[in-house]
């Protein structure tokens, strides 16, 4: 029994999940979608001469699946080409030829980019999707391809007796979640993705492969650590500290009608002082009124989680209506929370364009992070009262992530409670009014915060809301690797 992310989002059916999808793909464009091209035109039988992988043109017949993104919206965008990249080499020359003809260029791993980023149009697309190796080192190290999805990465680990901390959405591509910093159901016991890199493989504008670590080039590995994708480089391949493959307990709570503001009281003051290797996510529903339920996740065993969830259910003084708990090995729970515990691995890939069973999904959605809890909870509880079809889903931020510092690494959030993502499963203009309203409404209550894995265009003074006190380092780094803007969008953190 298991639902994905989306459709606990849909608060639909039954089940457990958890949202950490880090939403943001390694895209950017170096225009604004649906401008005109701003600089000249690539070579394309010779770029295509120069490439192990495949390019494909509009006139070419892979082009119309090529080009596909996760979110449907994004179908309209026209891009210059697809470059499905075999290794290395062929992301060097595909940044080289974009650079000298001023073509906007974007990677793509997962292709998740809320804002579509990694689908410009008129410009260059850098699929890395092919590389998607994961080998595990003896010393538990793990050096995974940049277009690995997240299916790939836990599959690949398990095999060894390894994780690795990561979002639950299958199709997510690992770089984009990564680079954004990556919020999972481990965060709470071994941190955030991000705080698993060891390294990186960039391509930077130049067109040089450069090793991004603690001694070379460390202030581009400190940017890479939480500071959003598309900004500095494309990577070609990831090295992560993995830890032993754990066993999970999971658990869900389903609580009446009209409790949300008492659940999520309790919920707050509960999340803030939890052990590490307790995690979970409270998913509020709008309606009249709000619904909600907590969903989380437990490193030990079920009887030590039920005892934690006890306190947590006696604090909210409200009797659950639905209460249910399990026990899964690593690779079975990130499939569960992923929502295909009832397919094979292989079946755990996209049906669009991966050999899967996954669709895509239309959706609309923004963020805030709650630095503090809430003073007020019933104000929360206000923004989605009388409202239909959204969802708020806040996930906690407490325990490993809170113990780095601000600074150490790009992601500014360290000690905040718990991200907040809205979610309307649709892209008509209503859905975007609806959405637009909650986040400012929520940004009453939090401040301007905002995860850049959960990106959206239309997020004002979007720089301090995604990077706080490291905006300016951040800018600098950008301006540093890529003086000429080759890697451009509407929020590349050069324009911080």
């Amino acid at each position: 029994m298991a639902i994905d992310r989306r459709t606990l989002l849909r608060a639909s059916g039954i089940g457990a999940t958890l949202a950490a999808l880090s939403a943001l793909d390694t895209g950017c464009a170096m225009s604004r979608p649906g401008a005109e091209p701003p600089g000249g035109q690539v070579d394309w039988g010779a770029l295509r001469g120069r490439l192990a992988g495949t390019l494909n043109l509009p006139s070419d017949s892979g082009y119309a699946t090529a080009k596909l993104a996760y979110n449907p919206v994004f179908d309209v965008r026209t891009p210059a080409a697809i470059a499905q990249c075999a290794d290395v080499s062929d992301i060097q020359a595909c940044v080289t030829a974009a650079a000298q003809a001023r073509m906007p260029i974007a990677a793509r791993g997962g292709g998740h980019s809320y804002a579509g980023y990694s689908t410009p149009d008129h410009g260059l697309v850098v699929d890395t999707g092919a590389m998607k190796t994961v080998e595990v080192r003896s010393d538990g190290t793990a050096v995974i391809g940049a277009g690995a999805r997240l299916i790939d990465v836990y599959s690949g680990l398990a095999q060894a007796g390894r994780a690795l901390p990561g979002g639950s959405c299958p199709t997510v591509g690992i770089t984009g979640l990564t680079l954004g910093g990556g919020l999972g159901v481990l965060a709470g016991k071994y941190g955030l993705t991000c705080d698993s890199l060891v390294s990186a493989q960039v391509v930077t504008a130049d067109g040089v492969l450069r090793t991004a670590d603690a001694q070379s080039e460390p202030d581009l590995y400190w940017a890479l650590r939480g500071g959003g994708g598309g900004n500095f480089g494309i990577v070609g391949s990831l090295t992560f500290r993995t830890v032993p493959a754990p066993q999970l307990a999971v658990f869900q709570l389903r609580f009446p009608a009209g409790s949300l503001t008492a659940v999520l009281g309790a919920w707050q003051s509960f999340t803030a002082s939890a052990p590490d290797e307790f995690w979970s996510t409270l998913c509020a529903s709008a309606g009249s009124p709000p619904t909600c339920k907590i969903n989380g996740c437990y490193v030990g065993t079920e009887s030590d989680m039920n005892a934690l969830v006890d306190k947590l259910v006696a604090a909210t003084n409200t009797r659950p209506d639905d209460r249910y708990s399990l026990t899964k090995d690593y690779l079975p729970a990130m499939q569960y929370f992923g929502g295909c515990a009832n397919y094979s691995v292989e079946q755990c890939h996209p049906s669009w364009n991966g050999g899967g069973v996954l669709d895509r999904e239309s959706f609309t959605a923004s963020s805030r992070v709650l630095t503090r809890p809430l003073s007020d909870p019933s104000r929360f509880t206000a923004l989605l009262t009388g409202r239909s079809g959204m969802d708020v889903l806040l996930d906690s931020l407490a325990g490993a992530p809170s113990r780095i510092g601000a600074a150490d690494t790009a992601f500014p959030y360290r000690g905040a409670l718990a991200t907040a993502q809205i979610y309307v499963g649709a892209t008509t203009a209503q859905a975007r009014t609806a959405v637009d309203e909650v986040r400012d409404g929520l940004g009453e209550l939090t401040g301007n915060t905002a995860f850049v894995n959960y990106i959206d265009p239309g997020l004002k003074d979007w720089a301090n809301a995604y990077y706080a006190g490291n905006a300016a380092r951040l800018r600098g780094i950008a301006r540093h690797y890529d003086p000429n803007g080759v890697f451009s969008f509407d929020q590349c953190a050069a324009k911080v």
